[in-house]
């Protein structure tokens, strides 16, 4: 099965509220750190993530939250700035510490040396933030072909869906198998999901999730 990961999620607006939804679904130990006093007591009720108060651009609210356990920092807020700034600091306290930032459409060639992973959440959607978060074992085509998603995934060993044909898997409607492994031929029902490979998916963003869960875990 895939591991957990503890993420830190900075910015607990929309893309940060729902990329927390969608990690905690798949198991994974999400906190959220949000200065914002009114929208930290509100990410509280709703019982997604462990949720700081404070301004993540503050090195000594970072260290805080625990960056010596944190796998991944996620810098989700409205201002590159800001997350740019939140990224470059985690690197610094927690060398080897996976760090995504939230950029405006076109920032990204300027910051690519600087973060590990860049997301345009605006076009692509909570659900390829945390895909990118999670690491290169999903990687998502976006803004080229609408809401569908077209993924390229490494099967777990363990998943639901591993070592068995596409035949005998139930993959929910709107889910579609195109590559074999070897990228160079279309899936057939006879094609076997094998632990390690990757295999190219069509998606509607509605079942992304269910899809995972049998491809990851």
């Amino acid at each position: 099965m895939p591991e957990d990961k503890s993420v830190l999620i900075v910015g607990g607006g929309r893309v940060g509220f729902q990329t927390a939804e969608l990690l905690a679904d798949r198991g994974h130990n999400i906190r959220i750190v949000e200065k914002d006093p009114v929208l930290c007591e509100q990410l509280t009720d709703a019982w997604v993530a462990t949720v700081i108060e404070g301004d993540a651009t503050d090195p000594s609210i970072l260290k805080q939250c625990g960056l010596d356990s944190v796998d991944v920092v996620a810098a989700l807020t409205g201002l590159t700035g800001v997350n740019l700034a939140v990224c470059m600091m985690a690197d610094q306290l927690s060398p080897g510490t996976r760090t995504v930032a939230r950029l405006e459409q076109g920032d990204g060639r300027n910051y690519v040396e600087f973060v590990d992973a860049i997301v345009y959440p605006e076009r692509a959607g909570a659900s390829v933030a945390a895909n990118e978060i999670l690491g290169s074992d999903v990687q998502t085509l976006a803004d080229v072909t609408g809401d569908l998603q077209i993924m390229e995934v490494r099967v777990a060993e363990g998943a639901p869906a591993a070592e068995k044909q596409l035949r005998n898997v139930r993959f929910p409607a709107g889910t579609l198998v195109i590559s074999d492994s070897d990228g160079d031929s279309v899936a057939q029902p006879e094609t076997a999901l094998q632990p390690g490979n990757r295999y190219v998916v069509a998606v509607e963003p509605n079942v992304v999730d269910e899809v995972l869960n049998l491809l990851r875990g």
